[in-house]
């Protein structure tokens, strides 16, 4: 309902604006369409934090005003200017209306971008890692938040590009499903016969941790019948001359643990980036969560990460002290429930990790 309510609100305000300024007696300059927009953009943006908490409290209440600030920017704004335009080329004031056109084009071409293409434009990005600890080359990929709600052919292109690599080991660091109630088991089972049609494996096996959208209990069946470790627990595995640490999610947004080294080369793997600040004694360390921020801005990076660490570090490698490697995934689904289904500047990704020896 604070959606619906929302958009109502917007269309009103759209319309009385256009209609005041059709029969107004003065012309409306190119200045006062970017002043309608402006005051547009602060009217949603206002109502969207008074609505937004009240459909969901909480990390929910700030994705609906995502959602609602979605609409301002790529439904609403484009309609009042191109009303904007109208009435400026009717009053003969063709440069303005030109601009104003350019605007609505430019919206246009972010929204197609940012909704239908970047969210399914999943690339493979490599890293490559060296330590003297290693005797010889192992490959992992790394598939984080594929969190959808409707498995179909775009994870199948995942997996198949997945496996294309070879990779000696597959690590998922969480967030898997994205629904709830019968929604979600139907969801995960089909995710799972996916995988399995797959043929999702390697060498050195699948290893998976738990996520936010993981229900306590119902995301383990997801790996029935794959070659797959699963960690509900923090717990630590030997992968035939490396070692893993596997956190719980709560371990994972621990930003006081100790982390104590392991034999070889260590590798902890955690849902949330968190754990970065602890003391941890590992030379990789492997997350997810925060998506790239599903939206980035050049010159800033992502603009929201729900996580502790520094937003430079909630994209991509960052070499911390120590001589450690942290590589943050942008992860290969989006959010979902009242969040808005968008990436920009942010396309998904398959990370590929080259452990070399030094």
């Amino acid at each position: 309902m604070g959606l619906i309510a929302y958009n109502l609100a917007m269309a009103i305000q759209l319309v009385a604006v256009l209609f005041i300024q059709r029969y107004s007696r003065r012309p409306a300059p190119i200045r006062s369409t970017a002043g309608f927009a402006m005051a547009a953009i602060g009217v949603a943006s206002l109502i969207a934090l008074g609505v937004g908490p009240y459909v969901d409290p909480g990390v929910e209440g700030t994705f609906a005003m995502m959602a609602m600030w979605a609409y301002g920017l790529f439904v609403h704004l484009p309609l009042l200017l191109v009303g904007q335009a109208w009435l400026l080329n009717r009053r003969r004031a063709r440069i303005p209306a030109v601009i104003a056109v350019m605007m609505v084009l430019a919206l246009v071409a972010v929204a197609i971008d940012a909704f239908l293409i970047e969210p399914f434009d999943v690339q493979v990005d490599r890293v490559s890692v060296r330590s003297s600890k290693l005797d010889r080359r192992y490959r992992l990929a790394v598939l984080s938040d594929i969190q959808t709600d409707a498995p179909g052919a775009y994870e199948r292109e995942v997996f198949r590009l997945t496996m294309a690599e070879r990779p000696d080991a597959i690590l998922m660091p969480g967030d898997y499903i994205h629904a709830s109630g019968e929604a979600y088991s139907s969801s995960r089972d089909e995710l799972a016969s996916m995988l399995e049609e797959s043929g999702l494996s390697a060498p050195l096996g699948i290893h998976a941790v738990q996520g936010n959208v993981d229900p306590d209990g119902r995301w383990t069946p997801l790996f029935d019948g794959l070659p797959a470790a699963v960690y509900p627990s923090t717990s630590t595995a030997a992968l035939a001359g490396l070692s893993l640490t596997a956190l719980s999610f709560q371990d994972s947004f621990d930003t006081d643990i100790v982390i104590p080294g392991l034999p070889g080369f260590h590798v902890v793997m955690g849902h949330g980036p968190d754990f970065a600040l602890g003391t941890v004694s590992a030379d990789l360390l492997i997350a997810g969560h925060t998506h790239g921020g599903q939206v980035q801005l050049p010159g800033i990076g992502p603009l929201i990460t729900f996580s502790a660490v520094p937003r430079a570090w909630a994209d991509g490698v960052t070499l911390l002290s120590g001589g450690r490697t942290l590589i943050v995934s942008r992860g290969i689904g989006m959010e979902r429930g009242s969040a808005p289904r968008l990436r920009f500047l942010c396309r998904p990704q398959i990370v590929i990790i080259d452990l070399e020896p030094e």
